[in-house]
Formats: C-alpha cells, sequence, structure tokens
C-alpha cells in the first residue's frame, strides 16, 4: 500500500506543480523586485482572487441559505402526514446540521474557496466515535491521492487521505481501542510544492518542534489471507473486497484493518465516506479550475499592469551622471 501511494503520488505531480504555480497569481504576497531595476513594481492583478471570492461568497449564500441547508421534497402522492413528516426531518436536519456539527459551516466555508482554484475538492462525512455524532470534514485535493486510471470515487480501487493528526489525539484513539497500541514516532510534514506555496502566502513556516504524526486511510479494495471471499461450497474466489486500512507513514506500521462494508450485507458493497466537488467536469477525475482556466489571462494581466506602472516610474525618475566632487546630500542614486 506505501509503494502504491508513493507512485500515485508521484503520478500526479505534474497537476501539483501547475496547481502551486497556479496559486501565485493570487497576489497575497507582494514580491520586492530588483529586476529590470531596484524598486520595480511587484503588483499581481487580482482578477484572480477577485473572481475565487465572488464565486465563494455567491455559493456559500445558495448552499446555506438563513433558512437552513437542508429542504425536504415529498416523492409520490403527497398526503398531509407525509408534509408533515418531511417538515420535521427538515427542521431536524437544518438544526443538526448548524447548531450540533460545529465543523459544517467553517470547513464548507473554506472548500468553497478551494474549490474554484483547485477545481477539486472533497468532504469526508462519517460517524466520529470520539465526538459520537455525525462529521464532514474538508478535505484539500492534495491531500486525497488516487490512482492514474481513476474515473470517479465509486469505482475507485485505492482512496489514499492523508492524515496530520497529533501524538495525543492519536494516543486516545489508541488508548480508546480504534488503533493498535504500538509506539509510532511523530515527524515533521513532507513539504511538497502546494504545500510550501500556501506557506509561503500565509506567512507561515514549521518550526523545530512542530512534530505531528502522518497517517495514510487508505480505502481499499483487498483479498486478504484468511479472511479470503469464499463461493457457496467454501472455495476461496479471488474476490478482493473492502477494507479501510490506516498505516503510519512516519515507520510504516500498520494502525488498523477494518472491513468497509456492512456485515449483513451479502454483495460487500464499499461504503463510500468521500464525495467530490468539481467546479468545472475536467478531461479526468480532477476537476478543472479557475487556475486552468483563467491562469494565463491573470499572468498576462499582471505583466502588463507592471509594465505600465514600471515605464510611468522610469519616465518620472531623475536622471543625470554624477561627477568627481559632487557633493549630495545623501547616498540615493
Amino acid at each position: 500500500l506505501l509503494g502504491e501511494f508513493d507512485a500515485n503520488k508521484s503520478g500526479r505531480q505534474d497537476w501539483e506543480d501547475a496547481y502551486a504555480n497556479g496559486l501565485e497569481l493570487l497576489g497575497f504576497t507582494y514580491e520586492e523586485r530588483t529586476q529590470p531595476f531596484r524598486g520595480a513594481s511587484g503588483v499581481t492583478h487580482p482578477l484572480l482572487a477577485e473572481a475565487a471570492t465572488q464565486f465563494q461568497a455567491q455559493a456559500f449564500n445558495e448552499l446555506l441559505p438563513a433558512s437552513g441547508p437542508v429542504r425536504t421534497t415529498v416523492l409520490g402522492s403527497e398526503t398531509h402526514e407525509k408534509q408533515q413528516q418531511a417538515q420535521r426531518v427538515g427542521h431536524f436536519m437544518n438544526y443538526y446540521i448548524t447548531c450540533i456539527m460545529e465543523e459544517y459551516t467553517p470547513e464548507l466555508d473554506q472548500m468553497l474557496f478551494y474549490l474554484p482554484l483547485a477545481g477539486s475538492t472533497f468532504k469526508k462525512v462519517y460517524y466520529d466515535e470520539t465526538l459520537g455524532r455525525a462529521v464532514s470534514k474538508f478535505i484539500a485535493a492534495e491531500h486525497l491521492v488516487v490512482p492514474y486510471e481513476t474515473s470517479d470515487l465509486e469505482t475507485c480501487p485505492n482512496i489514499t487521505q492523508v492524515l496530520r493528526m497529533s501524538l495525543n489525539e492519536l494516543r486516545k484513539k489508541q488508548i480508546g481501542g480504534f488503533y493498535i497500541d504500538i509506539p509510532v514516532i511523530p515527524a515533521q510534514e513532507e513539504s511538497g510544492s502546494i504545500s510550501s506555496e500556501v506557506d509561503r502566502i500565509d506567512g507561515m513556516s514549521p518550526s523545530q518542534i512542530d512534530y505531528d504524526c502522518t497517517l495514510l486511510e487508505c480505502h481499499v479494495d483487498l483479498d486478504l489471507e484468511g479472511y479470503e471471499e469464499k463461493d457457496d461450497e467454501g472455495e476461496p474466489t479471488g474476490i478482493k473486497i473492502p477494507y479501510i486500512v490506516t498505516i503510519s507513514q512516519d515507520n510504516g506500521q500498520v494502525l488498523a484493518i477494518r472491513r468497509n462494508y456492512r456485515e449483513e450485507d451479502e454483495k460487500k458493497r464499499k461504503i463510500q465516506y468521500f464525495v467530490h466537488y468539481k467546479f468545472l467536469p475536467g478531461f479526468g477525475f480532477y476537476g478543472l479550475g479557475l487556475i486552468h482556466t483563467i491562469g494565463g489571462l491573470s499572468r498576462t494581466a499582471t505583466a502588463a499592469l507592471r509594465q505600465l506602472i514600471d515605464a510611468g516610474t522610469l519616465s518620472n525618475l531623475p536622471a543625470g551622471f554624477k561627477a568627481r566632487g559632487l557633493r549630495i546630500r545623501d547616498d540615493d542614486d
């Protein structure tokens, strides 16, 4: 599984580099330039940032209105009892999502900013045993790795989520029996092109004491020895069935293996935890975002804006020469 993860991650390296380069076009950090002259303009045209902000603001109002995000529809013939039931379900779900699931609103808000830029984002919806309730977490595209030939999440044979977890949180899950109680060595996260660019925009950098555990949660189809799929005669069929395998990336130890299908399901259908959001349907698994559609236009607009400002600066600068023995007040040239 570790070998497959490394291969799948390296297979999308060009996608990560293009995404990281596109994040520079947001212009959230000012660039001090010395070329073509010292003090040249480092301004970035706000085309991309403005488009992403407008989408995020409009989509948030549509998906999370004041009345709540859940609406109900009665299928088939409508009766008074069905309408009353639909109303109760809608009221309860809106209360649960807005009041009980405290992370839903901020996670959705953050996801809607990533979505127009990356083109693809993910939500993980599951029941959290520690919190004792349903959870809907936002997952950035760079933290979910799939094989090259994947077309959608439903048919994907190997979905790997990269989890960063504090040592104390991991210890709680080990004591609670969720993970095997084995020593895990914490380490700093591997710095990729996307995470490095995001840290540069945020103005943050890891310190020498920032050590968390990196876990790989693999939603895979496996044919495990001793747990083979068998036919009516008790013979192994060789069919792979869904499991969730959690591995510590730092030391390669398996922390948990769980079946990913309902025990009473004879067909052993995979339980899907992830939801894929696309800004525009792309040519493959990942969607297209504003970086792909107007990234070139944003880069050109930035270059034209800088040329105009630099031309104005040069035309207004005092020019001449400094003769020997000339007395000037300071050393500015």
